[in-house]
């Protein structure tokens, strides 16, 4: 069973946070809070052809050591006479999800609200001043437990990649087809790394178990500090909006829209935690029935990839987006696909010349010609 903790003492003036009990979860394996999406997109990007060639060669090239410096003297380390409320939050939220060792926290100087888990070794953890501004007691809370269970599942070696060769790709975009196979990649781990941010939420509401700080957190990175101008229920809504409007054209945009991005939008995040918070899933953690580390070894593999079979199937089904109801129509047999998909994407063409009625060529007033009435080209300019 999760243990009770109790939380209601002040942390150096930081009166805020409730006094309530929290569960605690000895030996919880990340399998318990990790969405499907994020165990299937991981296999698939392993898979991708180059990937173990190139993780080995940067494993063993990527300068851990000056990642350590720059941030040991450029940014300031978490500690109980530095950030010390957060410095509580941290070792807090590795008591509840039993991380043993407490990773490094920095507090790096930047406006824009951020957090990161990144190493190869050993994760650190780096949270921007910018949110440290942002975010209450129990909101900070969430995000930081986000980051502990990016270091639970072990994210942050894919994270540290991830960044270095965005960074690599642009440095060597001169190159003819040199950039490509590396923007395959870092698209492949764009899209898990979008995924694994599934996860680390459903970490952060373990840790806070707190579902409304956890949603407010959320509007506040979309909306800024501006809680009494937003609501949750209308911010949940837009989600539902943005999966369920327009037509195939916009179902394409979507995907594109996404592609560059490393986190999924903040709106689909509030939505898939406040799904999962309801779920039996969710609920079974809370009263201690979850996977143990020890038993990670003995976790069959093609377990993982039915359930993460079963996830993308039921999402499918149950997708109002029109491309997903497309597919599903596709696997189930519909009729006049064709005519729906020229249905969805019509608008494309809407600017297109309309069809006109066959010439009759016995009629020269039929007879096509140049649009300025001459039988003379118009100019390059006319």
């Amino acid at each position: 069973m999760g243990e009770d903790m109790s939380d209601g003492h002040q942390q150096n003036g930081h009166e805020n946070v409730p006094s309530r009990q929290r569960r605690r979860f000895p030996g919880i394996s990340s399998r318990a809070y990790e969405h499907p999406a994020d165990r299937s997109a991981l296999v698939a990007l392993r898979k991708l052809s180059g990937f173990d060639t190139v993780f080995k060669a940067l494993s063993g090239l990527l300068p851990e050591r000056s990642l350590r410096l720059l941030f040991l003297s450029d940014s300031v380390r978490v500690s109980d006479q530095q950030f010390a409320h957060l410095n509580d939050m941290l070792r807090d939220a590795c008591y509840i999800l039993d991380l043993e060792k407490v990773p490094p926290m920095y507090v790096n100087q930047d406006p824009q609200p951020n957090a990161m888990c990144i190493g190869l070794d050993e994760p650190i953890i780096v949270v921007t001043t910018g949110l440290v501004e942002l975010l209450d007691e129990e909101e900070m809370r969430a995000v930081v437990g986000h980051e502990v269970g990016h270091a639970l599942s072990g994210h942050s070696v894919y994270r540290t990649i991830l960044l270095f060769l965005t960074s690599l790709a642009l440095k060597v975009a001169w190159i003819p087809l040199g950039n490509l196979a590396i923007m395959a990649i870092v698209t492949a781990l764009r899209e898990w790394f979008r995924k694994s941010e599934l996860s680390a939420d459903r970490a952060g509401l373990l840790v806070g178990q707190d579902l409304t700080a956890s949603m407010r957190g959320l509007m506040k990175l979309a909306g800024g500090n501006h809680l009494h101008e937003m609501n949750v229920d209308s911010f949940l809504k837009q989600a539902e909006e943005y999966e369920a409007g327009g037509d195939l054209r916009d179902s394409v945009l979507k995907i594109l829209n996404v592609l560059p991005r490393s986190h999924p939008f903040t709106t689909i995040r509030a939505a898939e935690l406040k799904k999962w918070s309801a779920s039996r899933d969710y609920q079974r953690i809370m009263d201690g029935h979850y996977p143990r580390r020890t038993e990670d070894k003995d976790t069959s593999v093609s377990d993982s990839f039915r359930e993460s079979a079963s996830h993308y199937a039921t999402h499918v089904k149950t997708s109002k987006d029109p491309l997903m109801k497309l597919v599903s129509d596709i696997a189930g047999g519909a009729g006049d696909l064709g005519g729906r998909v020229r249905r969805g994407f019509g608008g494309f063409a809407s600017s297109a010349p309309t069809d006109q009625p066959p010439t009759d060529p016995s009629d020269p007033t039929d007879k096509p010609g140049p649009a300025n009435g001459t039988d003379t080209p118009p100019r390059d300019g006319d």
